[in-house]
């Protein structure tokens, strides 16, 4: 890729790949056992994609949508592109409602089909320059949360974090796991407890992974050992889906419970974001939608079932951290502190 991510570290992944007219993602829910990429020749398959979590994220699940719709405009015909686009774009917001990302970077791409003006081959063209661009953004908002970050970040310490927000979850070098790489980049010798993190267990398998291919101490740990360890822990850094604009955070369920052990602990606990996951539109946390996986991750562990048959699931991908247990949000803009 031209530009300022020609010179991110050689240990990040790059999970999504678009070359026009395919876009090729690393099937995420084969790590770490197996790297296996995926070849997507629709909006559908790639709203499939995102719904089964073979590409995830908040920022990454955005960027995907975007060439999921470039995509799609290549895919149709002249005739079809216009009304053909719209459908795309309601099936791609309806793949997983919590991440803001999507909608924000949908919307944005769409926006490029309302030059009535255009050829069809011109707003194709204009689509896929948007999506590029949306990506481009990204590994520059990236780099720019991961330099602010490392600056919390005392020499030695160690942190305590929950589900993956690395680059296999953001473009460039993530999230919250981007301001750890960039603490090891710059000598301070960081070591994190990673929690397991449901559902799919992302922390055990991705987060642990990018940070041994980044040769970054790391322990994993039951989500449920998360009090036995705060302690021991000098910060606590997670991610966010989506931002409410009083400050409260969607995240993967999990990140609420930290919260509270970070704050009966005296620890500071970070939320690492780019300002695409920040939604005006949701005055609060009761105003974010908090997507529910299936009963079947939870009752059953692999092939093996685990639960009796009848029993009742309750089964959140996420849920709110309220702002007042926010120190302050890490963002591309800056740091921004709770009053």
């Amino acid at each position: 890729m031209k530009g300022v991510g020609k010179d991110l570290p050689s240990f990040l992944f790059r999970p999504v790949s678009y070359r026009q007219p395919f876009l090729t993602v690393l099937d995420q829910t084969r790590l770490p056992a197996r790297i296996r990429f995926v070849r997507l020749r629709s909006a559908e398959e790639v709203a499939e994609a995102i719904r089964r979590l073979k590409v995830r994220g908040a920022p990454w699940i955005g960027v995907a949508a975007g060439y999921g719709l470039a995509v799609e405009a290549w895919r149709l015909t002249d005739r079809q592109l216009r009304t053909g686009m719209k459908r795309a774009a309601r099936m791609l917001l309806a793949s997983r409602p919590t991440a803001v990302n999507l909608a924000w970077a949908v919307e944005r791409v769409m926006q490029r089909l309302k030059g009535t003006c255009l050829s069809p081959e011109a707003l194709r063209l204009s689509v896929e320059k948007e999506a590029r661009k949306i990506e481009q953004e990204e590994i520059e908002r990236s780099i720019a949360m991961a330099r602010q970050g490392a600056r919390l970040v005392p020499k030695g310490a160690t942190i305590l974090t929950i589900c993956n927000s690395g680059a296999l979850a953001g473009p460039g070098m993530g999230t919250a796991l981007g301001v750890i790489f960039q603490a090891h980049l710059e000598g301070k010798r960081p070591r994190v407890f990673v929690c397991e993190t449901r559902p799919l267990f992302q922390g055990a398998r991705l987060t642990t992974l990018e940070l041994l291919r980044a040769r970054i101490p790391c322990t994993l740990i039951p989500d449920s050992a998360a009090a036995s360890v705060i302690e021991k822990c000098d910060l606590v850094l997670v991610g966010a889906d989506r931002i409410a604009r009083n400050g409260d955070t969607a995240n993967k369920v999990g990140t609420k419970m930290l919260a509270l052990l970070a704050k009966e602990a005296g620890r500071p606990f970070y939320v690492v974001a780019p300002s695409s996951s920040f939604d005006p539109r949701a005055r609060t946390g009761a105003d974010i939608e908090i997507e529910e996986r299936p009963a079947d991750e939870v009752i059953r562990c692999g092939r093996s079932r685990v639960a009796p048959d009848k029993v009742r699931v309750f089964n959140p991908a996420f849920d709110i951290t309220p702002a007042q247990l926010i120190t302050a949000f890490i963002t591309d803009k800056g740091v921004v502190k709770r009053l």
